[in-house]
């Protein structure tokens, strides 16, 4: 018995003690199989899961390992059935493979036959196989390979997908480095993907995904179809890689609601391929177009259902998944996971920090009382009504007039969810403001204005959450929010996370009205956020308005 951060329990939870000496060392050590659950101030909790372990294991984590690190931060005397447990668990990874068989295509095949006597008795997953071919392999037929991976996960036998990928059409994609060189992490990131051969890479905001999306590109050498959430990021990968790639203009097209340009490399939005007429999908044709080498998905967290159905059928190519948070809300991680690819590189964010390629980050929740008569309206309010009435509570218009003085000189983006708040606080601040309704070219105008200074408050919406490049945003102040979203919290934290250029410090903010639903969002709000290192101070707003900062 040791005197180590993490007490392991017998039903899959881990406490890590977060101001023990080797919580650090603990926290990266667990991160491969874990997932936090809950991080308030002293104790963190992790869960074991299936899905987890099964990530570990196709990143080549093995049972011992997870076992070694549970046994040698541990408190107290690992459960065995625990341990027992969690080497059964990550066994059940890869006792089916899909592979290619030189006369019959491609085929699933058992280590266990046992184990696929069970999948064949399984009402979802027969009709998805062939003919069996002998006691060990059965026949799959090529566009079932998607949904056949998705099956097996739910079943609990998740198959080693070892089938191999067709080449594509050969483009050939150089990397132009006269002016810079990637980071090693980049590089690192690139090659797990590439002799992975499918998954996900997990790089903070601000870190350079893109770039890692360019490395992929070099090392495919194939035409490449680039899937992203908005016009605006399109346009900004097709600047980056027109700076980082020897790629020109006339071979990278723009397939979006403006423009419909099909070439060798093809940047596509999510919106536009979804976008359904008569009951089908006109535009999700464009995966057939071509014989595309590499698909990117960038921020792969927010994959639409119409392009989880397609990815399905699209399993002979190669697939790189870009994100910062690998969290979604709609519980669909394990279609991620069999669709796209295990996680193949995951970067904490406070390692790249310490290495200097994002910003350090103060994270400060302020904490703002609801008048008496504001109150009342809220407590006989409906419960769909409550968040509203408490994250547009006009107290915050105060605290945000406060911050901007605070921070004077400095780039600010003021982040909301609800559009008539948003109005209002533009209008207060006689500041310019990004909604869904703004204009492609309005926003670029307006983003452009930001870089360069001649703006230095903008307020946005959601539209902002994403693949925005705002190097020079170094206070992020956010007022209300797609309810209890992690994913969301950390995306509008990277928006302030790209190095500046003298090395400050980031600010972001968080407004919130006590003692009601927004607090209770703001909390669940946090969590991915503590889980990379990240601590919130609490601040009163009454301590706000009589100057005493105290470090914030």
């Amino acid at each position: 018995m040791t005197d180590g951060p993490l007490i392991v329990q017998s039903d899959k939870t881990l406490l890590l003690e977060v101001e023990h000496s080797d919580a650090d060392d603990c926290r990266k050590a667990i991160a491969p199989f874990a997932e936090l659950e809950r991080a308030p101030e002293h104790i963190h909790t992790y869960r074991l899961t299936p899905l987890g372990l099964w990530n570990a294991r196709a990143a080549s984590h093995d049972a011992e390992q997870v076992i070694d690190t549970l046994i040698r931060y541990s408190r107290y005397p690992v459960p065995h059935a625990l341990l027992i447990d969690v080497a059964e668990t990550m066994a059940r990874y890869g006792r089916l493979q899909l592979a290619n068989d030189p006369a019959h295509g491609l085929v699933l095949q058992a280590i266990d036959v046992a184990v696929l006597e069970e999948v064949l008795r399984s009402k979802k997953i027969a009709p998805l196989l062939g003919t069996r071919l002998d006691e060990t392999t059965v026949m799959v037929h090529p566009s079932e390979r998607g949904h056949l991976k998705q099956a097996l996960v739910k079943l609990g036998w998740p198959a080693e997908d070892v089938a191999g990928y067709v080449d594509g059409e050969r483009h050939a994609i150089a990397l132009d480095t006269a002016e810079w060189q990637p980071r090693d992490y980049q590089i690192e990131a690139a090659d797990g993907f590439w002799y992975g051969g499918s998954g996900v890479v997990v790089l903070p905001c601000g870190a350079g995904k893109t770039i890692v999306g360019a490395l992929a590109m070099s090392l495919a050498q194939a035409t490449t179809l680039i899937l992203v959430t908005n016009t605006v990021a399109a346009r900004q990968w097709r600047d980056e890689l027109l700076r980082r790639t020897e790629l020109t203009a006339d071979e990278i097209g723009e397939y979006s609601g403006s423009k419909k340009e099909i070439r060798p490399v093809t940047i596509a939005t999510y919106q536009v391929l979804t976008a359904k007429r008569k009951g089908i999908y006109p535009h999700l044709e464009v995966f057939d177009t071509r014989d595309w080498g590499l698909i990117i998905y960038d921020e792969v967290h927010l994959l639409p259902a119409p392009i989880f159905r397609f990815t399905a059928d699209i399993q002979s190519r190669r697939r790189l998944g870009l994100t910062a948070t690998l969290i979604r809300e709609d519980g669909r991680e394990s279609d991620v996971f069999s669709l796209i690819g295990p996680k193949r590189y995951d970067a904490p964010w406070r390692e790249i920090e310490s290495q200097g390629y994002i910003a350090p980050a103060d994270c400060v929740e302020v904490r703002v009382d609801m008048p008496e008569p504001d109150r009342m309206i809220y407590a006989m309010a409906e419960p769909e009504d409550k968040y509203r009435l408490a994250a547009c509570t006009p107290e915050k218009h105060r605290l945000i007039d406060e911050i901007i003085a605070h921070h004077s000189g400095e780039q600010v983006l003021v982040i909301g969810q609800y559009l008539d708040q948003l109005a209002e606080v533009s209008a207060h601040l006689d500041a310019p403001v990004i909604t869904g309704d703004t204009s492609v070219k309005e926003r670029e105008r307006l983003f452009q204005s930001f870089r360069e200074g001649e703006t230095n408050v903008l307020v946005v919406s959601k539209v902002a959450n994403f693949s925005i490049d705002l190097p020079e945003a170094a206070v992020a102040i956010q007022i209300s929010g797609t309810f209890g979203s992690r994913q969301e919290e950390a995306q509008r934290l990277g928006r302030v996370l790209r190095p500046k250029a003298d090395g400050r410090t980031a600010h972001f903010y968080s407004i919130v009205t006590r003692d009601t639903v927004d607090a209770d969002f703001a909390q669940h709000r946090q969590r991915f956020l503590a889980e990379q290192g990240y601590g919130y101070r609490i601040v009163d707003a009454d301590d706000v308005h009589a100057g005493r900062w105290d470090g914030v």
